[in-house]
Order: structure tokens, then C-alpha cells, then sequence
């Protein structure tokens, strides 16, 4: 949001330099992102006269001007068009730095000397584009700096607002703010409308027929507008806060919704078929071309503006191309209404179409300023549009919303904050931004009841309104306390402290936890694909559920982390990386409680990287998973793990996963997730999941890392290819070549697969390199090719290889 000082000196008299008031408006809440002062270092550029405007010699395109400033007169090239003599204009001096480090220097132009520039709006950093220079009025002082003369001399400040103060998306509540810093009123100008003419309820009419959605809609209808231009305190006006003028209707709308934060849309009446206003629900699906002229698919669900025939106007978001005001309109409708927040943002969302006014709907309108907007804008448009303003407005409220009380006691509020405030500073405090309150009771000094305004949808529970006094009183005057207690030691037991490193080390590679309910539904077994005898579809049952929803105790994290996935999804949060480490209960004997085991889930799915311009967009794929189950094996020093893609789960894709296996059990099993099984979920694409065993986990890991001392001798490297059959998987080979390696081995790697053309169906080429190297001496080439023989020949023997 972004308001101006002198704006908001017109809603309140205050006397704080611009850059106090910066700092009082962020220690309130309105974090002031960026000041920028308006018109500062340009007093050079003054009021001059153009004492005479003559053809270049050397150009058909620039002009020789003698330009007086009331003290001397200066020699100007100019390549405008839109200056005669005597006219009044903007000369930058020699020396003038404008906007963009631009800095005016003495310069000849095609054989013609120049000593300065005849600056347009662009150039002066008021407009985003401008047809000539500025030609001023005559009543600006000759010599003067022009934005003095002007009045355009401002300090603009562009605040982060926080999604709930919606109150503040207009220069009118960041007026009310400033009001209540330094306690004087805040002056609301009502406008001086004046009606004439027939009743604007003979001419048209307004039905709500989705009050739910809509609980009020005002009109008033005003004849005999001429549509143009602005007059230019209103282009000012609006330049001032990054606004661009469309034409002079157009610009009050955008000048109200700016000024008081309420959305107004005007609509060209003669287009109005049967003069006629009906807010509803879309019947069904169709198409709807908004103001910037794209068709938008519209369902059930949204909410449109229809005249006697069909849609005008895509509520709360943007106008119709069907009924924008043009040049040659005459007659306007002009709208102010209230719409509910949830049915805007929706609507917003899915079409991925925001606006100044969603922005204002999805968070929150007050539906109070609904007349007070409409009267001051139909006011404005008459004084720069002309026409004449019906009798009368059309005010359909069929719900009107409810007022809102909430108690506030003044104990909690020192007891939350820390202060020793009284009744009347809370009541001071609160009723400095219109939030009325008085005793709960006469003989009671302890609670008071708050009427909360309806620009405020943000309180909604006491511990908001002590909030909003902690904010009025200062939070720089909230005292600094140290917390006191006393610290225990307390050795947790290992599996805890396992548990915690696991959970780390989890968050630390990219993941979010989450916790799911320990109670399911009987039929999650069937939703990830377990057969009827799988001892994990045999679950323990609860003896009095709250719902057969969550009857039974879960026997698996998988499927509670499916459906967190599909709902994330759901949501439009594509890219996940998720974790639970919950313990799941398997049955035992009936007269024996269930077994506790604890498991980590975690999935994956939707982009590898963070979505941003140094990213690109590779999806993640099993080695993503796979590299997250070897770095927990790492952390646990799990050694001689095989990865058996033979062996499975139902709810992974055969092919496409694997098991982890020690000897003395099954660590867990990872790989992508079923097509199949994501259908049962809903789920439109690939998810990849590791689910090990915590305890077995635990049982495989190794003991501490030792430090072997690293050898002064240099290493050796033999590559070798090998032609191998297709089904024998490269485990098979890993575990000969662990075998046959002798002391001289200090490592291999597979550093390429070839399949193609030289190579036989059937086969693969498999590029191996072994690094030898010695403790204790420089190795010889004969040792070298005796130990790499032994390791070629035992391929060959055991696995069929073939040298390439």
C-alpha cells in the first residue's frame, strides 16, 4: 500500500517531519518499506517563460528557444512540439541531476549551443509517460521551483501490510492510525452531493439473489456525463501513489478506492439491458470476457454482476468488456458494494485474476463504507465529468451483518503485556482507532465490552484487542524481563536421543514434519493396496471411537502420509517433502497389549529445487529418495546394506523400487509410489516414498566412526568394461567385487552403463574403476595387474562377464 504526507495530512493535523512519522508508523504495526521523497534536489528546475520559439538551421525536428527564468535568459534546444511563445514551462538548469542519475550539462545540438532542458513529466519522475513537456499555468510564479509552485513536493511511503489489517489498504486507515498516535480527530469529509432529476428507482433496478455471497449492493445512476480527460489535481493525485489515469470516471473510481479502501466499478447504463442489476451464482459452465478483453471460464461457484441477460461483471474482481465506459458514454450506473471474502478469493485464485479491488474483497471490505463511498464518488464525478445525479440510491441489504461485541478484561491485559494499565487507558487506547467500549457492568472496573467497526474483520477474540493496546500504548514500552527458573539435567534415554538425530538430520536434508492422528479407518489397508492376510490389515480396534473414521490404531504411516499429500495438493502446494516418525501398533496375543514400533515415513514430489529464476524445473525422481535413505544410513553407520529390487511393497511400482536388507532383517523399502494406489488418492502425479523400520534401524547401525590415518603413497586407477546380461543387476556384481578385492583395493566405482549400438541385445556395458593404493609402499605395476586380473577373472567365472 502506498500513501503519501501530504495525503494524510488532509484526514488528520499533525505536526511529526516525515521521517518521524515513518518510524511511528512501523513501531505501529505498518512497517514502512521504502520512503522516497517526492520533488527533493529538483529546486533547480524552475518557472520559465519562452520569450521566443524559432526552426533549428540544422534539424526539421527541434526548435531554438530563448527561455527567460525572470532573471536571465538561457538559449534552449527542444525536440518537443507542444510549446509556443509565450508559455510557461519546466526548465532544468545546468547542473540539474533528474530522475534516473539524468545530470543536465551545456551540450551543443546539431551546431546550436543549449544551456539546459525543457522537461517533460516523464523526465521529472511524475508520470510513466508524457506527450511533450510540461507546459504550466500562468499563475506559476516566474523563477520559482516548479514543484514548489505545483504543490508537488511529498514524501511517498510504501508500507508491508500484514494480510489481516485490511483497514489499512487506504490512505483514510492510515489516517485513522496516525489520528490515534498523536491524538487529535480524524477529519472525514462528507461530499456535498446534490440530486436532481427522476428517482434513480424508475430508471433501474438491483436484485440480490446470492446474499450469502453478496449481503449488500448500492447504486446510484448519474446522466449526462461527458467522458475525457482528468483535470490534472486529480492525475497529480493519483501519480502520487504509482496510479496511471484512464479518464475522469474511471479515475474517481480508482481515487475512492484508494482514499477510503472501498471498491467501485461504473458501468456504461445505456448497456445495461433492461436497466436492470441481478447478483447470483453463475448457473453453469461459460464464458466471460473481462475488461482486459481475455474470456475467463466461469463455474457454478463464482459470483457475477448480470444486467437483464446475462453477466456484466465478474464481482468484486473486474468489470465486463461488455459494459466498460467508453468515450461515448453518457449515462453510468456507478456500483458500491460488500462481498464475502471467501467466495472473492476463490474465484480470484482459480482464474489467477487479482485486481486492486480482489485485493481489498478477499481480505476483508467494510460494508459500512458501502453509501459513504458511493455518495463521495458520484459527487466527484459530477464535478469532473459533469452531468446530473437521480434522486435517490439503491441500497439492496437483505442480511445486514451483525455487530460485533468482545469482552476485554483489564487484568488479562496487564497480565499478558506486563503493564499496569487502568480502565480508562485501555478504553483511551481502543477508542482512539473507533473502537467504541464501555463497563460490562456499572459496578465493575474490571472488563469492559467492545463494539468491534466493521472496517476491523481482523478482531475476532479478546487477545486481539489486547493486542491492538499493546500496539496503541508502544511496544517500546512494554518492559524487558528475564523469564526465571531453575534448569534440571536430565540424560535422555538412547532411543529418544536417536529419535531427535533422526528428526534433525530429516529437517536438516529438506523435510517437514508432520503428525497424523494414530487412529484410522479400517479401510486405509485397502486404499494402499495390502492383501487380506497382510498382518497389517488385522489392526487393533478401539473400544469406543468417537468415528469409524478413527476406529482401529494404524499399523502403517503410509497412509495417513498419502492423504496429507493429496490434501497439500489439493491446495495448489505441489512441491512437498514430507516426514513423520510416529510409532504404529501391531497386534499381538489378546491378552497382550500391541507392539510399539516406531517407523519414518517420508515422500517426495513436485519440483527438486526451490521454484525461482536461478532454479530450473527438474522434478524429483527416485535417486532423490534413494540419496535420502543413504544419508540416514550413513548417519547411523548402517553398513553392507543390500538394495533387493526383486522385493517390495503393493503400494510401490514394481521396476521402480526396492527393500533395504541386513542380515538380520528388512530395514524398510523405498521407491515410487503406485499409479494405482495414487488414483485412490487422488493424486495427478509421481510421489516417491521411503518407509523404514526405526528399531531395525537401530539394531543395524554401527558403532562410532574411527579415523584411519591416510596413506603417503599414491594411488592407482584401473578402468575395466565389462559386457554383462541385462537381468543381473549391478548388486550381484558390487557384491563379487567386495569378495574378490583384495588388501591393495582401496576403492571402486561403476562410473558408466552403455547400452546401443556395439553392445549385444541383451547386454550391458558396465565401466568399473578400482583405485589401488598401499600403507606402506609405492605399488608396482606387476602387483597391480595380478590383483586387477584376479578381480577381471572372478567376474568372468561368477557372473558370465565379458572384457569389452
Amino acid at each position: 500500500m502506498i500513501v503519501t504526507y501530504n495525503w494524510l495530512k488532509e484526514f488528520v493535523d499533525f505536526e511529526m517531519t516525515p521521517e518521524e512519522l515513518g518510524h511511528r508508523l512501523t513501531m505501529a504495526g505498518l512497517e514502512v518499506d521504502n520512503m522516497e521523497w517526492i520533488g527533493a534536489g529538483l529546486d533547480s528546475v524552475v518557472v520559465a517563460r519562452l520569450i521566443s520559439v524559432d526552426k533549428h538551421p540544422n534539424a526539421d525536428k527541434l526548435t531554438v528557444c530563448q527561455v527567460d527564468n525572470g532573471r536571465e535568459t538561457f538559449q534552449v534546444v527542444c525536440g518537443a512540439k507542444n510549446h509556443k511563445t509565450g508559455d510557461k514551462v519546466a526548465l532544468a538548469t545546468v547542473g540539474t541531476v533528474l530522475p534516473g542519475d539524468f545530470k543536465i550539462k551545456k551540450s551543443k545540438i546539431r551546431g546550436m549551443e543549449s544551456f539546459g532542458m525543457l522537461c517533460s513529466e516523464k523526465e521529472l519522475g511524475l508520470a510513466e509517460s508524457s506527450d511533450g513537456i510540461m507546459i504550466l499555468g500562468e499563475d506559476c510564479p516566474l523563477g520559482g521551483a516548479v514543484f514548489d509552485a505545483l504543490g508537488l513536493k511529498d514524501v511517498r511511503y510504501e508500507l508491508g501490510l500484514t494480510p489481516n489489517r485490511p483497514d489499512c489498504l487506504s490512505v483514510l486507515g492510515v489516517a485513522r492510525e496516525v489520528a490515534a498516535m498523536v491524538g487529535r480527530p480524524l477529519s472525514l469529509h462528507q461530499p456535498g452531493l446534490i440530486e436532481k432529476g427522476v428517482n434513480v428507482a424508475e430508471l433501474a433496478s438491483v436484485t440480490i439473489e446470492a446474499p450469502e455471497a453478496c449481503p449488500r449492493y448500492a447504486a446510484r445512476l448519474i446522466r449526462g456525463v461527458k467522458v475525457g480527460p482528468s483535470p490534472e489535481w486529480l492525475v497529480r493525485k493519483l501519480e502520487s501513489i504509482g496510479q496511471r489515469s484512464v479518464n475522469n470516471v474511471v479515475d474517481v473510481t480508482n481515487l475512492i478506492l484508494m482514499e477510503l479502501g472501498h471498491p467501485l466499478h461504473a458501468f456504461d447504463f445505456q448497456r445495461l439491458r433492461e436497466g436492470r442489476i441481478v447478483v447470483k451464482k453463475v448457473a453453469g459452465d461459460e464464458v466471460f470476457k473481462t475488461l482486459d478483453s481475455a474470456p475467463r471460464s466461469l463455474n457454478k461457484n463464482d459470483l457475477v454482476i448480470c444486467d437483464g441477460q446475462g453477466p456484466v461483471a465478474l464481482a468484486g474482481i473486474m468489470g465486463g468488456e461488455n459494459s466498460e465506459v467508453v468515450p461515448e458514454t453518457v449515462d453510468i450506473l456507478l456500483e458500491s458494494a460488500y462481498f464475502e471474502p471467501l467466495t472473492i478469493r476463490r474465484t480470484s485464485k482459480r482464474l489467477n485474476l487479482r485486481s486492486e479491488a480482489s485485493h481489498r474483497f478477499e481480505r476483508g471490505a467494510d460494508v459500512a463504507m458501502v453509501p459513504l463511498a458511493l455518495n463521495k464518488a458520484a459527487a466527484l464525478i459530477v464535478q469532473v465529468a459533469g452531468g446530473v445525479v437521480c434522486r435517490g440510491m439503491i441500497d439492496a441489504y437483505p442480511r445486514p451483518v451483525a455487530e460485533r461485541k468482545i469482552v476485554i478484561g483489564i487484568r488479562r491485559v496487564n497480565q499478558i503485556l506486563g503493564l499496569d494499565l487502568n480502565m480508562e487507558d485501555v478504553h483511551g487506547h481502543l477508542g482512539s482507532i473507533g473502537i467504541e467500549a464501555h463497563p460490562a457492568d456499572e459496578n465493575d472496573e474490571e472488563l469492559l465490552v467492545a463494539s468491534i467497526p466493521s472496517y476491523r474483520p481482523d478482531l475476532e477474540r479478546e487477545i486481539d484487542l489486547i493486542e491492538e493496546v499493546a500496539r496503541l500504548n508502544g511496544y517500546d514500552n512494554i518492559p524487558v524481563t528475564m523469564p526465571a527458573g531453575r534448569m534440571i539435567c536430565h540424560l535422555p534415554p538412547r532411543h529418544l536421543k536417536e529419535v531427535t538425530r533422526l528428526r534433525n538430520a530429516a529437517v536438516a536434508a529438506g523435510f517437514r514434519e508432520i503428525v497424523n492422528y494414530s487412529f484410522v479407518a479400517p479401510g486405509v489397508w485397502d486404499r494402499i493396496g495390502l492383501e487380506a492376510d497382510d498382518p497389517r490389515c488385522q489392526p487393533v480396534r478401539i473400544l469406543n471411537p468417537l468415528t469409524e473414521d478413527q476406529s482401529v490404531m494404524r499399523t502403517s504411516l503410509v497412509p495417513s502420509l498419502l492423504e496429507t499429500v493429496a490434501r497439500n495438493l489439493a491446495y495448489q502446494n505441489q512441491d512437498l517433502r514430507l516426514f513423520e516418525l510416529r510409532p504404529v501398533f501391531l497386534p499381538q496375543r489378546e491378552d497382550v497389549l500391541p507392539m510399539e514400533k516406531w517407523r519414518l515415513c517420508a515422500v517426495m514430489c513436485g519440483r527438486r529445487a526451490p521454484e525461482g529464476w536461478g532454479s530450473n524445473d527438474d522434478k524429483v525422481d527416485f535417486y532423490d529418495v534413494k540419496g535420502m535413505a543413504e544419508e540416514i544410513l550413513e548417519l547411523f553407520n548402517v553398513e553392507k546394506v543390500v538394495w533387493d529390487g526383486s522385493v517390495g511393497e503393493p503400494f510401490l511400482h514394481p521396476g521402480k523400487s526396492c527393500t533395504l536388507k541386513k542380515k538380520h532383517g528388512v530395514l524398510g523399502t523405498l521407491g515410487e509410489v503406485h499409479p494405482r494406489i495414487l488414483g485412490n488418492y487422488e493424486i495427478d502425479q509421481p510421489v516417491y516414498l521411503l518407509d523404514l523400520d526405526f528399531d531395525q534401524l537401530l539394531e543395524a547401525a554401527g558403532g562410532q566412526y574411527a579415523f584411519k590415518s591416510l596413506s603417503r603413497f599414491p594411488q592407482v586407477s584401473r578402468d575395466s568394461a565389462f559386457l554383462i546380461d541385462e537381468d543381473v543387476p549391478f548388486s550381484d556384481v558390487h557384491e563379487v567385487l567386495n569378495k574378490s578385492c583384495g588388501k591393495l583395493v582401496e576403492d571402486f566405482i561403476l562410473f558408466d552403463v552403455y547400452r546401443g549400438k556395439g553392445v549385444p541385445e541383451g547386454k550391458k556395458s558396465l565401466a568399473i574403476r578400482v583405485r589401488y593404493r598401499s600403507d606402506d609402499r609405492t605399488l608396482k605395476d606387476e602387483e597391480i595387474q595380478k590383483a586387477h586380473d584376479k578381480i577381471v577373472k572372478t567376474l568372468v567365472s561368477r557372473l558370465g562377464a565379458e572384457i569389452r
